[in-house]
């Protein structure tokens, strides 16, 4: 049963299809791990954090700086020099002190991928680099762990999620493109990292109540700079997929 307190405080999450009382319990039992609490991060754990996600586990190695500040809205010149999962976890107590959060101030790693995904019911890649993007892809297609990938750069970006049985991201790129950009040599706008932050918030929100059309077998393409939307239909796995045909 809801407090009082709780009633308030979600009282606009209620009456949404999918949700009411039973949904609500079901994300305050979720536990979902972001890994990045940078631009895409901060949108998606405050979202979640203000739905009643009840624990949300933050990887993240870096400290926060200067450079940070123009689109990753979890941090504050206040937290300048500190961990940035430290930053996180205390805007997401004042947002929300009933969330708990796991912090893993460590860089991610093929040797402590698969325990810290241990345990978690979704994942979301935050990530700004496509080694990192690979290593989620293949440990959780390994753990049949669903996750959502996120890539912004410049106006825009991109995002689908993965369920076992569905396309991963080596079925739409197999590896690591030779001079991909950078966000350092191409920028990023801070709004378009907080539109697609927003839609991997969604996509784990949805998974957990079981509710909603998720991006499985989709892309999710967006352009800001000419405000145009695509869903992309990606079909299914590649037979010849390195990691999917491995783990069937």
């Amino acid at each position: 049963m809801l407090t009082d307190i709780q009633r308030e405080i979600y009282s606009r999450n209620l009456p949404l299809k999918g949700m009411g009382e039973e949904g609500q319990q079901k994300l305050f039992g979720a536990r979902v791990l972001v890994v990045g609490a940078g631009g895409l991060g901060s949108p998606a754990l405050l979202y979640m954090a203000a739905a009643g996600v009840g624990t949300l586990g933050i990887v993240d190695s870096d400290c926060v700086d200067y450079s940070n500040l123009q689109r990753q809205i979890l941090h504050s010149r206040n937290g300048l020099g500190i961990f940035k999962a430290d930053s996180a976890a205390e805007r997401i107590k004042a947002l929300n002190p009933d969330t708990n959060t796991v912090l893993y101030k460590e860089r991610l790693t093929e040797k402590n991928a698969e325990d810290i995904f241990e345990g978690y019911d979704f994942v979301l890649d935050c990530t700004d680099n496509f080694q990192t993007k690979f290593l989620i892809n293949d440990v959780c297609v390994g753990m049949k762990k669903p996750f959502c990938h996120g890539g912004v750069m410049k106006y825009g970006g991109q995002c689908f999620t993965y369920l076992p049985q569905k396309p991963c991201l080596r079925c739409l790129l197999e590896k690591v493109p030779k001079d991909a950009p950078t966000a350092v040599s191409e920028g990023i706008l801070g709004a378009a990292a907080g539109l697609l932050g927003c839609v991997q918030a969604m996509e784990a929100i949805k998974y957990i109540l079981g509710s909603g059309d998720l991006l499985a077998g989709r892309l999710f393409v967006f352009d800001g700079f000419s405000c145009s939307f695509r869903v992309i239909n990606t079909g299914e796995p590649r037979a010849d997929c390195s990691v999917c045909a491995v783990h069937k």
